[in-house]
């Protein structure tokens, strides 16, 4: 079959959606809101629609996918932050839910912070139970491809009942865990090795000369790395023809 087609919620820079291209599958939306994120998506993807906030989109009017993506904020499960779940404003796994139950993609993956297993993990489960959907998840570290930093993550796929797929053969190839969290080994799983690159200068009221340098810092920071994208993109598209 040809390529999966997906959706991008908080798209961010497109981390997520370059990895899933280069497994083969084709974005034919995107949502974010950020200003600085929307002109680099509107660069990259130039004819690719920006849906903008969330909170607006009438899911009712927008193009169904094969699947929809995204990494919904992760300030309200983050360790690092006040933890204040359900109670935080930037809390928008319901919204997310909304463009699951009204679109009924095949598949949806989800990304954030591993802090969320311990809060909140099990509701999304159940909402996505309660959508008709089967899920596997797995932390997966930048570092497993080569990346010269840890930045453990949670991947969530999300199947939809009704959709025959190989998700059992492939946890006993080991590709996914199945809801176990494992450890991983750093080695190159996506065979492709990250370049050596210069350390940032420390952070400082200066902008180094580099144009719009926090702007970047932050769309960085808040980016999928892709190869960890490409990955899981790969097993998904594996999934979808076996």
């Amino acid at each position: 079959m040809g390529g999966l087609t997906f959706g991008s919620l908080f798209s961010g820079i497109g981390g997520l959606d370059l990895g899933l291209e280069r497994a083969g599958m084709q974005c034919r939306w995107q949502s974010e809101i950020d200003p600085y994120a929307s002109r680099v998506l509107k660069k990259h993807w130039p004819n690719t629609p920006n849906l903008g906030d969330i909170n607006d989109i009438e899911w009712r009017t927008v193009e169904p996918v094969d699947l929809i993506c995204g990494g919904y904020p992760c300030q309200p499960f983050s360790t690092a932050g006040k933890r204040n779940g359900t109670n935080d404003e930037r809390h928008l796994w319901p919204k997310f839910a909304d463009a699951i139950r009204v679109l009924r993609p095949r598949y949806a993956l989800l990304e954030n912070v591993t802090g969320h297993l311990s809060l909140g993990f099990g509701t999304v489960l159940a909402d996505l139970a309660a959508c008709g959907y089967d899920t596997e998840w797995d932390c997966i570290p930048a570092a497993t491809v080569g990346a010269p930093h840890l930045r453990d993550r949670v991947f969530v796929i999300a199947t939809r009942q009704d959709v025959a797929n190989t998700t059992s053969a492939l946890i006993e190839r080991g590709r996914i865990s199945g809801g176990r969290t494992t450890e991983h080994s750093g080695s190159d799983v996506s065979g492709v090795r990250w370049a050596t690159r210069t350390v940032e200068p420390r952070m400082g009221g200066m902008a180094d000369g580099v144009p719009h340098r926090l702007d970047r810092l932050r769309g960085l920071g808040n980016a999928v790395v892709p190869q960890v994208a490409e990955y899981v993109g790969n097993i998904i598209m594996d999934m979808a023809t076996n």
